[in-house]
């Protein structure tokens, strides 16, 4: 079944993550980006959909690594809004599109409309031929996967990314800790697997996902596949945003899951608190536990986006598993027919 290819290539990404390593090892990634070190040009991290929310977890990892300015930004945002992406001129940033096969539509078609006008761009891809063919700059990293939702080309290129800006800053410390983490996520899996698929058994209405930092982008990918998975709307907030007007949705048919932070942690607890006391159903992920190796937030990021895919795989219910993900194929295309047939106001 579909779901069960899901769950193989959930529980088999410590062996993706040790061929990615080995291929980064054996790869002169300062040599790729030489003309375009981030302490002199601004990298715009560029995806649609999941490979958005990994494009703003590798921006959070290259600001804290390198202490520089970077951004993600839809690559919709390029192509209807440049001027708004690239408030310095084009020529002033270095775009890093992502994307896991050659079938992004919209960031094949950001990809050659650079082309077009000679700007440079890195690809970081796992299956991308066609945006292979564009661009001499390419990060293609030695991940398959057969299920239509990112699983392990997810956390890959988000580790290779985090590796990219670790050797970039010569910080050997983070550089081995990463390495590490085949390892440890062995270790999580076996421990926490069953509890998460006690945990998704819960009957919930609504569905809110919260993080701080490196773990936002973690939170909004898990609201994403959580609607994807089972049709249940899910939300995603920074942590402490929701004490505000989010709140109003909490009751005891409401599901908040935390990715709390060793930063953050006395006031996002705090907060976690607070929606407990208004009756919410919760459950957290705690950065210390998630990476006991390193309180890099950007190593955490990753460990905790493999909590959440196992945590969404278990939360299928029923006649969901015929039909995960609805209305999704592996080639999403972009259409530039005009509306017909929808009214405007």
């Amino acid at each position: 079944m579909f779901n069960d290819i899901a769950l193989r290539e959930i529980q088999r990404q410590p062996i993706a993550w040790k061929y990615c390593f080995d291929f980064l090892k054996q790869t002169n990634l300062k040599q790729l980006v030489d003309e375009f070190h981030p302490k002199e040009i601004e990298w715009v991290f560029v995806g649609c959909g999941t490979r958005y929310y990994l494009a703003q977890a590798a921006a959070y990892s290259f600001s804290e690594l390198l202490r520089v300015s970077t951004r993600a930004v839809p690559a919709s945002e390029i192509l209807l809004f440049p001027s708004v992406a690239f408030p310095k001129g084009k020529r002033e940033h270095l775009p890093v599109l992502i994307s896991r096969s050659r079938h992004t539509s919209e960031v094949l078609v950001v990809a050659e409309y650079l082309n077009a006008q000679g700007i440079a761009f890195l690809a970081v891809t796992c299956d991308g031929r066609e945006l292979e063919a564009l661009t001499p700059h390419v990060l293609k990293l030695p991940i398959h996967e057969d299920s239509t939702v990112m699983t392990a080309s997810f956390t890959g290129m988000l580790l290779a990314l985090q590796y990219l800006a670790g050797t970039l800053a010569n910080d050997d410390a983070f550089l081995f800790a990463l390495q590490t983490l085949p390892e440890e996520l062995k270790r999580l899996l076996a421990l926490y697997s069953s509890k998460i698929e006690e945990f998704a058994e819960i009957d919930v209405k609504d569905v809110a996902f919260l993080g701080q930092g490196t773990l936002y982008p973690i939170a909004s990918e898990t609201a994403l596949k959580v609607m994807e998975s089972s049709s249940t709307y899910a939300q995603y907030f920074h942590t402490l945003e929701f004490r505000h007007g989010p709140k109003s949705i909490v009751d005891s048919k409401t599901l908040i899951g935390a990715l709390v932070s060793e930063t953050g942690y006395e006031m996002e607890a705090s907060a976690l608190r607070d929606m407990k006391q208004l009756g919410a159903q919760s459950f957290y992920s705690l950065e210390e536990e998630i990476s006991p190796l390193s309180f890099n937030p950007s190593i955490s990021s990753v460990q905790a986006t493999v909590s959440m895919q196992a945590f969404c795989r278990a939360f299928i219910k029923g006649d969901s598993l015929k039909s995960w993900p609805r209305h999704r194929q592996h080639r999403t295309a972009l259409s530039t027919q005009r509306l017909d047939g929808i009214e405007a106001f």
